[in-house]
């Protein structure tokens, strides 16, 4: 499974939209450089694919844009409800591990207010950072399935 790289985003905050960038530096077992949900934990890298975020818009949020939903790696092309924890996302030399699948929200978010419905829960993915260095928008994503390793 291939795909690419559609949107980069990042937040010194939370609880707001991440802003979108062009490259982030991605630091072993910790996180995206600079992003407020870089930790040593489970969730170090958030990833929603655009074909989510196309979903949300037909059900009436034109303006969505990548980042809306805290997203740090917005892709194209990747079924990420394909993946499971284990697996192996490849960009350049950095490698990412799924590590969970989904989230729970506690709260409800804005956009969930708005439209009666959030995909992050169910279609977000999270990895923590095996490999760091840096990716750019537009960059190949190689999948690695953890049974192939």
């Amino acid at each position: 499974m291939r795909g690419k790289i559609y949107a980069l985003s990042i937040s010194k905050r939370k609880g707001v939209p991440k802003k979108n960038v062009d490259e982030v530096f991605l630091i072993e077992n910790f996180g995206i450089e600079g992003d407020i949900h870089a930790g040593s934990y489970e969730r170090q890298v958030s990833l929603l694919a655009i074909e989510s975020i196309e979903k949300m818009r037909r059900k009436g949020l034109i303006n969505l844009r990548p980042g809306a939903f805290a997203e740090n790696i917005t892709t194209q092309g990747i079924d990420l409800l394909k993946l499971e924890i284990g697996d192996i996302l490849k960009i350049n030399d950095v490698e990412l591990k799924i590590s969970k699948i989904g989230k729970e929200c506690h709260t409800k978010c804005a956009i969930f207010y708005k439209v009666g419905d959030c995909v992050m829960p169910r279609e977000g993915v999270f990895a923590i950072v095996l490999k760091g260095g840096k990716i750019r928008k537009g960059d190949d994503i190689i999948v690695i399935k953890k049974n192939k390793i």
